[in-house]
């Protein structure tokens, strides 16, 4: 069946769904976005993602386009009428239509809001994960705010497109010799007394929701979780090392730039995670 949309207040088909030329995302990327899981007829860590979602509009000082409870309600009817039992629902609001200025619009200008849903595989994410992946890295070349989770995505498009023009499923962002996160993930290694470690939330990464709830899964496991910057070189010795995100879950990664990490096959410690994170959230929503 034709894919539907929502675009500030219509459910339309995804062919027929467009913004405002003049809308302040297209031509400033002034606007939040989250992605979200809807796997076995429950939302995955939505309370975080939509968390994080206020959190953004405040900080970019954007109206919210409607209240967290009808946020809600249009997530559920949307995946509905789409018919889809696992899948990605991508939200983003921006500041709204207004003549082309840099300064804020006028007072009154009413935020714009999407959201489009697309079929989710977890088998074939479980067969990636299973496989392990491999990640290069690159200079972090991005703003300064990049806890929020703005549209304005470039650096991270470009980082991504020369980790697949090298063969590659990830960069990883380095700042000096220091990894920050991935161009769609954060970024984790198992040192070789088994903690994990992380770069600490700060405005140099995006805290990611996933993140929040990998932590919470390796601490039940007790787990050593350690939040701190880890260099390049560090990653190269480490015993293992995974990524994790809400497209991706936790995802073992088995070489940087081109060299083994571990025994260069996906961990026993990033694999335990994954499946923790997994139950966790099937019983949770």
């Amino acid at each position: 069946m034709p894919r539907i949309a929502y675009v500030n207040g219509a459910y339309l088909p995804l062919a027929d769904a467009a913004v405002h030329i003049e809308d302040r995302g297209y031509q400033f990327a002034d606007g939040i976005y989250e992605v979200a899981l809807f796997v076995g007829g429950r939302f995955w860590d939505l309370d975080g993602h939509l968390a994080r979602w206020r959190r953004s509009l405040s900080e970019l000082q954007i109206a919210e386009p409607m209240s967290e409870r009808a946020l809600r309600l249009v997530a559920a009817r949307l995946v509905a009428m789409n018919r889809l039992r696992d899948c990605y629902i991508y939200m983003q609001a921006t500041r709204g239509v207004a003549p082309r200025n840099h300064a804020f619009p006028i007072e009154g200008t009413r935020p714009s809001l999407v959201m489009t849903v697309k079929p989710l595989n977890l088998a074939k994410l479980n067969g990636v994960a299973a496989r392990g992946i491999a990640v290069v890295t690159a200079p972090d070349i991005r703003w300064g705010r990049v806890d929020i989770k703005a549209t304005a995505l470039l650096p991270n498009v470009l980082a991504k497109e020369a980790a697949k023009q090298k063969g590659a499923t990830e960069a990883w962002l380095v700042k000096g010799r220091t990894v920050t996160e991935g161009s769609s993930s954060n970024a984790w290694i198992v040192d070789e007394k088994g903690a994990l470690i992380t770069h600490p939330l700060a405005n140099a990464i995006l805290g990611g929701i996933t993140r929040q709830t990998v932590i919470a899964c390796a601490e039940a496991l007790q787990m050593k979780v350690v939040e701190r910057p880890f260099t390049v070189d560090e990653a190269l010795r480490a015993r293992e090392a995974f990524i994790t995100s809400a497209t991706n879950l936790v995802t073992p990664v088995i070489s940087i730039d081109g060299m083994a990490i571990g025994a260069g096959a996906p961990g026993p410690t990033a694999m335990r995670l994954r499946q923790a994170y997994i139950d966790h959230c099937s019983a949770a929503g």
